[in-house]
């Protein structure tokens, strides 16, 4: 069964809310809108592969006491190393690909209060 990128997009509006758009082996590829900034966390046992489709990501990255910042543009491709602490936000929105394993939690260790504009889950099935 093929699934089409834009019609899943155009499917929903709720940022940072990832839905899942197809399983390959033990991974998910998840779709997702951003805007504004997420929460510091990380995924000890995964590495996080993003994708911008549309618009532009910052990847705050912290490790050791140092920060760090990625900037990705339409098309580029980063991955954040597993326990990296890692906060994304696009101040302007973007369109998003995500690749983890099935069942990573999208906020991973982190053990705040989740803000409102957030969806802490392990991905909504289209």
């Amino acid at each position: 069964m093929s699934t089409n990128i834009d019609t899943v997009l155009a499917s929903f509006q709720e940022r940072w809310s990832p839905r899942i758009l197809t399983r390959v082996n033990d991974y998910e590829v998840r779709l997702a809108k951003v805007e504004g900034s997420f929460v510091w966390h990380s995924h000890p046992d995964t590495d996080e592969l993003f994708v911008v489709l549309d618009g532009s990501l910052d990847i705050h990255l912290r490790e050791s006491g140092t920060e760090m910042l990625v900037h990705l543009e339409r098309h580029d491709v980063f991955v954040v190393p597993r326990g990296i602490e890692h906060c994304p936000e696009s101040p302007d929105g973007a369109s998003v690909m995500l690749l983890e394993p099935t069942g990573t939690l999208s906020t991973g260790d982190y053990e705040g209060d989740i803000p409102d504009h957030i969806n802490s889950t392990t991905g909504i099935q289209v």
